[in-house]
């Protein structure tokens, strides 16, 4: 005979599961997110009442689906090619950064191309949405609009749609769950809703997320497992450029980057974006460098700018914007122990222009390089560049996909490219030099 299991309580933000009810969650200490799990039935011996057979990986016969572009080639190539089926996305960023500007457009172009298309608001009235779609020249046939916060109704007129957005998941209340819109609960009751339409009827789906001043999408961390894709929209105040990234991606990859430009007629992808991060312009000043960067399957030409002064106080600062800081010390302690290049009592400021954040280690030599540029005050050549992870021991290690970080620097105009010595020696578009350590660059460019 199955009997109950005791009663549980789960944490809505974290996950934490507790036998007893607390007001407090043990693990990530919000208040009020405890909640009570359904009792599970279990027989006798402790397994589930209704246990089911699994099956086995190899036997499962399961067709390709065909993606659905977007019709804007850099959001394609974030997602990995487009709109899969049934795959519910979630796009977060910070107000006024065009996260409804660019799924208009999406919508536009799909709608042009044949789609059926639905944008559920909850923030928007009808008219402001038209007044924003004739400004930017989006008003498509095929595109229709629902501004209603009664959730569950716009979902079943959408089921005869071919692509849904609904704008955002903190706008609309799931009648089945309590407290406000945009609360936990609702949060996760109006995600499960959308969840579930998109699964049952394959339609691809988008919802839009608010975030928060942490920077992290709001509500509760189960919202960003619900979903199948995780999209990131972000920008600086004072710069027209808008950068995508995919945080989860359970279709493709998530080091690809989609670059748009905002201006009055909307967002248009960014064409060439290494001269978005590096101008070609020959300033003549100590500490500047040039490395070759990956984000995901592009090559960019990623400009280091550094400047040291001597300081006034008995803990010099260590200033970095775009590398993370940790970085910056570990690099600054390998061109002190290893190449006698000392900063002890200089400030020291770090800068990757136009807003670009370095994850790549190949870049850990131009950032050495240029360190020991503005503390030694001798400009680099303008026309090199220079790639490789640097070690703790002061060795430059290869990096990855070398050729296609050559082809890039050629067609930019470089010369000259300082590599590994234990990188591939394939034909190179262009003039390399090889090195083994961090010492021997410096004593090539640097002497004095």
């Amino acid at each position: 005979m199955a009997k109950k299991d005791m009663n549980r309580y789960k944490c809505s933000e974290c996950g934490y599961v507790s036998l007893t009810m607390v007001g407090k969650c043990p693990k990530c200490g919000v208040w009020g997110s405890m909640e009570e799990e359904e009792p599970v039935l279990m027989t006798k011996d402790g397994r589930p009442a209704a246990a089911k057979a699994a099956s086995p990986l190899r036997g499962l016969d399961v067709e390709e689906q065909e993606r659905v572009q977007s019709g804007i080639g850099e959001l394609d190539r974030v997602l990995g090619g487009g709109w899969v089926p049934g795959g519910v996305v979630l796009l977060g960023g910070e107000p006024g950064v065009g996260k409804s500007t660019l799924l208009l457009q999406v919508c536009a172009k799909m709608a042009r191309n044949g789609k059926k298309v639905l944008y559920i608001s909850g923030e928007e009235s009808s008219g402001q949405l038209a007044l924003r779609g004739r400004r930017l020249g989006l008003m498509s046939e095929g595109l229709y609009l629902l501004c209603e916060d009664d959730l569950a109704s716009c979902l079943k007129a959408a089921e005869e749609y071919n692509f849904v957005v609904v704008d955002s998941v903190q706008a609309f209340r799931a009648d089945a769950e309590n407290g406000w819109a945009g609360s936990p609960n609702q949060v996760r009751g109006v995600a499960s809703m959308a969840v579930e339409m998109a699964k049952n009827f394959q339609i691809p789906t988008v919802i839009v997320g608010h975030i928060t001043k942490q920077g992290q999408i709001a509500g509760p961390k189960l919202l960003e497992h619900m979903v199948d894709v995780v999209l990131l929209f972000s920008g600086e105040q004072n710069s027209p450029n808008r950068l995508l990234r995919a945080e989860k991606n359970r279709f493709g990859s998530t080091d690809e980057l989609g670059i748009f430009e905002m201006s009055d007629k909307g967002l248009s992808p960014v064409l060439d974006p290494s001269r978005l991060y590096w101008d070609g312009t020959d300033l003549g000043s100590s500490g500047v460098a040039i490395s070759m960067v990956l984000e995901g399957s592009r090559s960019l030409a990623a400009e280091i700018q550094s400047l040291a002064c001597n300081s006034p106080f008995p803990y010099p600062k260590r200033t970095s914007r775009g590398l993370e800081a940790n970085r910056l010390q570990l690099l600054l302690a390998v061109l002190e122990k290893r190449c006698g290049v000392y900063s002890r009592t200089s400030d020291v400021y770090l800068n990757i222009t136009g807003g670009l954040t370095l994850r790549d280690p190949a870049a850990d030599l131009a950032v050495c390089v240029s360190l020991a540029s503005t503390l030694k005050d001798i400009p680099l050549p303008s026309d090199v560049c220079f790639i490789g992870e640097v070690g703790l021991a002061g060795e430059v290690r290869p990096a990855g996909r070398t050729m296609m970080r050559l082809k890039e620097a050629s067609r930019l105009g470089f010369k000259k490219a300082v590599i590994s010595r234990r990188s591939p020696k394939d034909e190179y578009p262009m003039e390399t030099v090889r090195v083994s350590s961090l010492n021997e660059v410096l004593g090539l460019f640097l002497k004095g």
